[in-house]
């Protein structure tokens, strides 16, 4: 059976990466890294959401000797240049505050105007295999920030994000809809036919589209 290993311990992240394998490779095994002994914790220490997608896959994929698939996402405020960015898990200092977050960024913002409020959610996905070959595929949810939070599911900016076309905050859509138009799964169907490549043994290629083999 062919299996992969997904560099988290998030259930509902390893479900979200099943549904887009199952089409592709029907027999395909989504494993934690729960599954294995002696994986050890990565610290995001990169710079792009790219760089700590792959320093996670490279190290999970080493550790277990299974192709491994990590991925890096937060939010990205046009009138903030960018930012939180790779910090949206820890803006207000503290990592994982959710409360905090969404209070320091809504204040940062709260006099800029509707029409300048835009945003994204931005996801990347790698896949690292044993051999050192990887590759990165990206998903991007575009919105804007509302001026107060919202709604009760979801998780982390969820609250403050309406996706474009939508008049409903994230945190608002049940989980089914959010899953159809999130950055990550938007990220992992486009790396999907990258690991059915890997597994099939054909060559894949990295986020620049250069072929790399071991």
């Amino acid at each position: 059976m062919n299996r992969v290993v997904l560099a988290t311990r998030n259930l509902h992240k390893v479900g979200e990466l099943r549904a887009v394998l199952a089409p592709l490779l029907p027999d395909v095994e989504v494993l934690t890294v729960d599954a294995f002994e002696g994986v050890p914790e990565v610290a995001e220490t990169e710079v792009t959401f790219a760089g700590n997608a792959l320093l996670k896959a490279h190290a999970v994929a080493r550790a277990t000797g299974v192709p491994a698939i990590a991925d890096d996402s937060g939010i990205a405020v046009d009138v903030l240049g960018g930012a939180p960015g790779i910090f949206s898990a820890r803006w207000c200092g503290r990592h994982g505050d959710d409360a905090a977050n969404l209070e320091l960024l809504l204040a940062q913002i709260a006099d800029v105007p509707a029409a300048h409020r835009g945003g994204a959610f931005v996801c990347a996905a790698a896949l690292a295999l044993p051999d050192g070959s990887s590759a990165v595929r990206h998903g991007e949810l575009r919105g804007t920030i509302t001026t107060a939070a919202a709604g009760g599911g979801g998780f982390g900016y969820d609250p403050v994000f309406t996706p474009a076309g939508a008049d409903r905050t994230l945190a608002e859509h049940t989980a089914g809809e959010k899953n159809a138009i999130s950055h990550r799964g938007a990220a992992f169907r486009a790396l999907a036919p990258v690991v059915v490549d890997a597994l099939a043994g054909r060559p894949i290629r990295d986020r620049s589209g250069s072929e790399r083999e071991g």
